[in-house]
């Protein structure tokens, strides 16, 4: 019975302690021709802003090897999108 509650317990604790390794990661500045591995995207997000203009986005994905990775790059902003 303790077994049932300690191993479960435990598997929440480590999956926890994983996700926090994961938000403590340093976003690393993408420069040209850098090689990224993703194998899955988990969130891409940048600064709301009006202006079309040259911003900060940020990336966090999974690499090959299942390890998470956070990148900065340049890129012009969603305003952008709605000019002529």
């Amino acid at each position: 019975m303790t077994l049932r509650i300690a191993l479960p317990a435990a598997l929440l604790l480590s999956a926890l302690s994983g996700l926090a390794q994961a938000d403590n990661s340093t976003a690393v500045p993408y420069h040209y021709g850098m090689p990224l591995h993703v194998s899955k995207v988990i969130s891409m997000s940048e600064p709301a802003t009006q202006d079309c203009k040259v911003i900060t986005a940020d990336m966090k994905f999974i690499d090959n090897l299942g390890k998470p990775e956070e990148i900065t790059y340049r890129k012009l902003s969603d305003a952008c999108a709605n000019q002529n």
